[in-house]
């Protein structure tokens, strides 16, 4: 993982980040101030960032806002105080309103990013100055530490060209925390056609049947947030195995990059996860992120226990041959 600290210190008033990376200084720098590449880390995962303003110059603004898995925005901004480009820059961050005006209540902080060569590649070393014991407390309290941990650590994907970083891995399952897995595989096809492939069941039925000797029964499909779906699945005769299906409500949809809909198991009384699903397109080539919230760890330890990672990779290599080749 990139990051290798997080420390706070009471008496200076400040929380500082340092976070190693296999690239030069300069392709840093553009990750963050390239707004596209900003957006893809800058929000923890399950809060992605949109930037929808950036003037990079000294008095210049950005705007940001950051949506939930349920659609809950968050919504922030930078002033640009300082800029020495590539090394350093600073900026006055705050919370903002949905109208880009201050939230009132809400501290602001002055944070530096400095950027730095090392014999590996770069270093960031990322420093937040709180104007009080109080408001560095509020913002721990808020998971400043662990959003910003994680947030951070998604940059590998970023400084990378998407098919060195992923290609050939197959379907990767990462451990974020007791409740979150985050789950990747590159497929080599465009977005628009993996977000249809994922949505509309002509398409599913297709490639969504995990390994083979199942079929899939049923395929009840929507986009619509507030709708509900259905799959089920049987094995074939001569194949072992009872059938099963899954259950959930659409909670966020915004076509072709997000959907995010829970995830329940037809007919028991298991808890249901929130599946998270994201799709980022660079050369031709449609990174997929799902990340799964569970109740629980034991309910994370037992899913994961299954093989679904492997189930999925099958899935995922069925698209790739049957429906992206058109």
């Amino acid at each position: 993982m990139p990051v290798t600290a997080v420390t706070t210190d009471a008496e200076s008033l400040t929380m500082t980040l340092v976070a190693d990376f296999a690239a030069p200084v300069e392709r840093l720098w553009d990750a963050f101030t390239v707004p596209s590449q900003l957006s893809r880390f800058w929000g923890p995962p399950g809060w992605p960032a949109t930037f929808t303003h950036f003037d990079l110059t000294v008095g210049g603004r950005a705007r940001y806002r950051m949506v939930s898995p349920r659609g809950e925005a968050s919504h922030g901004g930078w002033e640009f105080l300082s800029i020495d480009a590539p090394h350093r820059f600073d900026v006055l961050d705050g919370f903002l309103n949905e109208n880009g005006e201050e939230f009132e209540g809400m501290p602001s902080m002055r944070v530096t990013f400095v950027f730095e060569s090392t014999a590996e590649g770069s270093r960031l070393v990322n420093t937040t100055y709180f104007e009080s014991t109080e408001a560095l407390e509020q913002m721990v309290e808020f998971g400043a530490v662990e959003g910003s941990t994680l947030a951070f650590n998604q940059l590998d994907a970023v400084l990378q060209d998407l098919r060195e970083y992923a290609q050939g891995k197959g379907t990767q399952t990462e451990i974020l925390s007791d409740t979150h897995v985050r789950i990747t595989r590159l497929i080599d096809g465009p977005r628009e056609l993996v977000w249809r492939a994922h949505h509309e069941p002509e398409l599913v039925r297709q490639w969504m049947l995990g390994p083979d000797g199942w079929q899939m029964t049923t395929c009840e499909m929507s986009t619509t947030v507030g709708d509900t779906y259905r799959l089920a699945w049987e094995p074939e005769r001569g194949t072992e195995g009872e059938p099963f299906g899954f259950d959930g409500e659409v909670l966020l949809s915004e076509a072709p990059r997000r959907a995010v809909t829970t995830e329940h198991m037809t007919g028991t009384d298991f808890p249901s996860t929130v599946n998270d699903l994201s799709l980022y397109e660079e050369d031709g080539a449609t990174l997929v992120t799902v990340l799964v919230e569970y109740p629980d760890k034991d309910t994370r330890d037992m899913v994961l226990a299954t093989g679904m990672a492997d189930g999925m990779e099958q899935s995922f290599q069925r698209m790739e041959r049957e429906v992206l080749v058109r």
